[in-house]
Formats: structure tokens, sequence, C-alpha cells
């Protein structure tokens, strides 16, 4: 166990927000199994929650548990992921779930050291299924959450590039960490709903409270155990982030923490113009890249019903040197594969 300095106004006024105001999506529902928790978590990366539910929804009918998803063809695999993203993920997931069947018995394992064992899982992934599926009071930092500290903690309207120390930035805000509350943080979250009587349909924001700030930090404060106040925050703090302080604008009037905010008392500074310059150089562009050229091969092999010759991809690109560099990369990646001289995905 490690005590944070935490910052009650902070996680209380934020949990409530939560639990008020959060979305209800179907991974976080109480009875959502770690194996949900964890396709969601993959799937979600780079991808927009509206473009990711369905597709969550379609494959926990398909396969509801990895040792459904083991058994899939990578063929299949790859068909049903579709345009969510760069599809080394998918295949990543299938291993993952093949080495939980094989090492941990087809459950999911519960810690970010066991989690983080798992091929294609990486720090923030280990960490979130740790926090939302089992509720290890573990901090969890993504792009939402750093934004947030940035302009919360530390009065800067444009969060700096990732680092290390984010993590203990986090840490020193929870109340404790390394510890397991009882419960996912779903199931945390509904008992409290149930409890205080708080409608199904989410809150509006801007409806929580007669002036900002007022009124919240009560049912985090009076209702949940340290243990659980920590692992309901992370996920309070990304949903922040991704509804309210998010990169396009900062919806202050709708923020619970518009009173307490460091950017908000430093008077709303501009970023600085080496602030927006680092920015810039990590946004990617995508339009005649070597990803677009990817995708379009990998779409023309997924409609397909079985291989298809070199000319079927011809259209990709009309660069040629481009369009043979998009493909060997497929092929290294293990996304494509050359039988006769006809191409095809992976089986």
């Amino acid at each position: 166990m490690s005590t944070g300095h935490s910052e009650p106004f902070l996680v209380d006024e934020l949990n409530d927000w939560f639990i008020l105001a959060g979305r209800h999506l179907p991974w976080r529902e109480p009875g959502c199994s770690a194996w949900g928790v964890l396709l969601s978590e993959v799937m979600s990366q780079q991808t927009p929650v509206s473009r990711v539910e369905p597709a969550w929804r379609e494959w926990m009918d398909r396969w509801p548990t990895p040792a459904d998803f083991a058994r899939a063809g990578r063929d299949e695999v790859l068909r049903a992921w579709g345009r969510l993203g760069y599809p080394r993920r998918a295949l990543r997931l299938h291993e993952c779930a093949r080495t939980i069947v094989d090492k941990h018995s087809g459950a999911v394992p519960a810690t970010v050291d066991e989690l983080l064992d798992l091929p294609g899982i990486g720090e923030y992934t280990a960490r979130a299924v740790a926090c939302f599926a089992y509720g290890w009071a573990v901090p969890v930092v993504d792009t939402n959450i750093r934004r947030v500290m940035a302009r919360a903690v530390h009065g800067k309207y444009l969060q700096g590039p990732a680092r290390r120390a984010d993590l203990d930035d986090m840490r020193a805000l929870m109340p404790v960490s390394e510890e397991q509350a009882g419960s996912s943080v779903g199931a945390i979250v509904q008992h409290i709903r149930e409890k205080a009587g708080i409608p199904e349909v989410p809150v509006e924001a801007g409806t929580l409270f007669d002036g900002p700030g007022i009124g919240l930090g009560h049912l985090s404060n009076e209702q949940l155990t340290d243990v659980e106040r920590s692992a309901v925050f992370s996920a309070s703090i990304m949903e922040l982030g991704a509804l309210v302080c998010t990169s396009r604008v900062a919806r202050c009037e709708q923020c619970p923490l518009v009173r307490t905010c460091a950017w908000r008392l430093a008077g709303c500074p501009e970023p600085t113009e080496s602030e927006r310059s680092a920015v810039a150089r990590r946004v990617q562009k995508f339009e005649g890249t070597d990803r677009q050229v990817r995708g379009a091969i990998m779409k023309v092999l997924r409609d397909a019903t079985g291989p298809v010759e070199r000319d079927a991809i011809a259209h990709a690109s009309k660069d040629e040197e481009q369009l043979h560099r998009a493909l060997q990369s497929l092929l290294v990646d293990g996304l494509v594969v050359d039988t006769d001289g006809k191409l095809g995905l992976p089986r």
C-alpha cells in the first residue's frame, strides 16, 4: 500500500461528476468480463468510441471469451477488425487470447505485471484493465488524462510529450495506490448510482449544479472507500478529457473543476509557440501516406473471397514504388501472404 498526497476536491468532485454524467458504455456495465474490458481498450486505441461500440458488441457476441477468440482463424479476425485501425493490433490480440488460454486457463490476468507479459499489451492497457476490470487502484495515464492534468494541475493548455513522471503525477493525486477494491469500476459506479437513485440516462453536465462545482464531491467522499475512490478516479479524469476538457476545446462551463483549475486560475494563458510546434510535430497526417495505401490493400483482401492477383491492388497507389513498399511491409508484418504469386489474408 502507498498513500498519495491527494487533492480531495479534485478526486471527489471528478468522481461525482463521472457517477452522474459518465457515458453508459457496454464495457462499463457491472457484468462485463475482464475480456470485454481488454477488448474495448485494444479497440479504442486511435479509434473513436462511436465506431468501437458496435464492433465491440459484434465481437463479444461472436467471441465472448478469450478461448472463443483463440480458436478463430487469422483471416476471420482481420475481416472482423475491418477499419478499426492498425490491423496488427487484431493479430496481436489474437496472440494475446491464445496466451491467456495457454498460460492463464482462459482467464484474463488481474495484475499489471501479469498483463504486461501478454503479447501486444503495453503499459497503458495493462493498467487500464487492472483498474477498470479488477478494481486495482493503480495510476492510469492516456492522452486525455495527460491533457486534464496539464490544465487542471499544471496550468498549461497543451500537454508536453509523454513521460514516465506522468504516472507519478497521477499517483500523487490518488488517496491510495497499489491496492485492490472488491469490484470493477463499473460495478462500483453502478452501486452508487442505484443507492443514490441516479437515473440510467447520464445527466447533462451543465445541469449538475447551480454554479460551477457546487454540490459535487459528497457521493464519492461519503460512499466510497479510499481504494474505490482511487480506482474510479482514473475513469473519471479520462472521461473528463474525452467529453469536456478536449483537445479541440475546453468546455469550462461544463467542467466540475472550473473553480480550482490551475489553467483557469492563471487566466487561461495561451500556449507558447514552442508548445504549439511540439504538438504539431506529434500530429500524423494520413492522406497520401503508406498507411493509407496499406489500408487500401487490406480492404481489397478483406472483401475478397480468396487470394487475388496483384493487379487487384494496383489502384491503391499511383506510385508504384510506394505500392511495393506498402505491400512489402504488410508481408513482413504477417498481415498478407503471397501464395504462388497471389495475395491473401493469413489463415
